[in-house]
């Protein structure tokens, strides 16, 4: 039984990085799958991805990189301001300046980093480094 697709999904990309696949398939997708794909994929750590119709809900086909260490969700998605992403970079990754927090925000699903740029906070959703 599917609760959290976005959970099912990043356990799928981190269950084939380490059996050293090449590519994933993530089903059901949804936007926001998609959108975080987008900003995994703009960071280096995934290559490529794409939709593909299945009848029902479609998946997303992705090719790996082999650079994902550890990627997950962050439940429960804590509200954060915009001065305050210190506090759980230190929390959910390794290192200074070492992986990505994965925000929603008004302005659509940004990295950590673009957020501090555009000063706006928002809802964690997922870690990835």
């Amino acid at each position: 039984m599917l609760n959290d697709t976005l959970a099912n999904a990043m356990s799928a990309i981190k269950n084939a990085e380490r059996a050293g696949k090449r590519e994933c398939i993530v089903k059901p997708a949804s936007k926001l799958i998609g959108r975080v794909l987008k900003v995994m994929q703009d960071n280096g750590y995934i290559s490529s991805f794409e939709w593909v119709d299945d009848g029902k809900s479609g998946m997303f086909n992705v090719t790996l990189k082999g650079s994902i260490n550890d990627c997950n969700v962050i439940k429960p998605r804590y509200s954060i301001k915009r001065d305050e992403f210190e506090k759980w970079e230190f929390r959910f990754l390794p290192a200074e300046n070492f992986g990505v927090l994965l925000v929603s925000t008004t302005k659509g699903i940004l990295s950590h980093y673009d957020a501090k740029k555009e000063g706006i906070g928002g809802k964690l959703l997922a870690y990835v480094y």
